[in-house]
């Protein structure tokens, strides 16, 4: 799957999406998904774009499962806002039955005897993008069969992920982990033959779930290593601002070329070293992110701290609020993205949606 970075080719994949096939076939390996996800996280559209195109042509009861897709993405960020690094911590419950909390090596080399797994992580390293439900067989295999604790193999996966988004990744391993869900996602063989026309058989998951659930760790997942995780960030100079203008700061959440594009402004790509240091992305995502700001017309890319951005500035710095970056400092303006008016400490999924659902009938 390639994930070009111009602007008009994202808006042709807004303009093919196809929802009713989506929400028949978007378990399946070669289902009707959008491949939209790398642009929503990086910000260069939005839930909101994407609705409003969606509802021009459909009520939302014809098209419930995919603005329910959407609503999970919003609900994430829902929660992050709420918690904060909590997330980064288990939630509801401690995760049971941990064994260790190291990397899995049979995971990191894509050796771990489940074949279609195998290839889709070998996929993953090659296109910075793995299907929504091979992510929950993976991480069903790291935490409830191999039983190590989520949070080593969730940063591997955000590492290579070009939609790597903190709190959906987070938040969706402590799903299958239980410990974000009343009860551990587990899958078997038979499920993964089915979602990814394959036909394996006799591997340690050509089993019932209760057997899956009470089995020995297998051999092959039993090695660990180290998540060698860094981020190589460019050398840049200090960017050149007009103090008679206004700064707007982007940063690897928000990429969006259509933000104040009727100013005249400085344009700031941000790149802080704190930010990468603590949450690492592959050289892949980093070149991804750089190359979808080119669509922001005279954006300087900068790799600093935000502090460091205000020394050299003298103009008011603008800003999108963003819990990855509630450190900013400056005018910080909403999202205005889907469900953006829906606050509240949320205890499920269903819970957020009964708001969101009510809102979209008003649409």
């Amino acid at each position: 799957m390639h994930f070009p970075t111009d602007y008009d080719s994202i808006i042709q994949r807004i303009e093919a999406i196809q929802p009713v096939k989506y929400a028949s076939t978007r378990n399946y390996l070669n289902g009707h998904v959008t491949y939209l996800s790398p642009y929503i996280s990086r910000g260069v559209i939005s839930l909101q774009q994407i609705a409003n195109h969606v509802l021009q042509q459909y009520q939302p009861i014809q098209i419930e499962k995919f603005l329910q897709e959407l609503a999970w993405r919003a609900y994430w960020q829902s929660v992050w806002r709420n918690l904060g690094e909590n997330i980064f911590t288990d939630i509801k419950q401690p995760q049971q039955q941990v064994s260790h909390r190291q990397m899995i090596l049979a995971l990191e080399q894509a050796d771990t005897e489940i074949d279609i797994v195998d290839k889709c992580i070998e996929d993953l390293y090659e296109t910075g993008y793995m299907h929504n439900h091979m992510r929950m067989y993976v991480s069903s295999i790291a935490c409830n069969v191999a039983r190590v604790h989520w949070n080593q193999p969730s940063k591997w996966m955000y590492y290579h992920l070009l939609d790597g988004d903190l709190a959906s990744n987070s938040l969706s391993w402590q799903w299958v982990a239980g410990c974000f869900s009343s009860k551990k996602y587990y899958c078997n063989q038979e499920n993964i033959n089915r979602y990814t026309n394959t036909n394996q058989t006799e591997t340690y998951l050509d089993n019932s779930y209760e057997a899956i659930g009470q089995m020995q760790i297998p051999e092959v997942l039993k090695a660990t290593c180290k998540n060698n995780l860094q981020t190589e960030l460019p050398k840049t100079d200090a960017p050149h601002l007009n103090e008679s203008m206004p700064t707007l700061v982007y940063n690897s959440y928000n990429l969006d070329p259509t933000w104040h594009a009727n100013i005249e402004a400085n344009r700031i790509l941000l790149l802080e070293p704190t930010h990468f240091k603590k949450y690492p992305i592959s050289d892949k995502v980093l070149q991804f992110i750089i190359d979808l700001s080119k669509n922001i017309p005279q954006i300087q890319v900068y790799v600093g701290e935000f502090e460091s951005l205000q020394q050299l500035n003298n103009t008011q710095l603008i800003f999108k609020k963003h819990p990855a970056f509630s450190h900013y400092d400056g005018v910080a303006e909403n999202s205005n993205d889907l469900f953006a008016n829906i606050n509240g400490n949320f205890n499920s999924f269903f819970s957020f949606w009964k708001k969101c659902d009510k809102e979209l009938k008003q649409f």
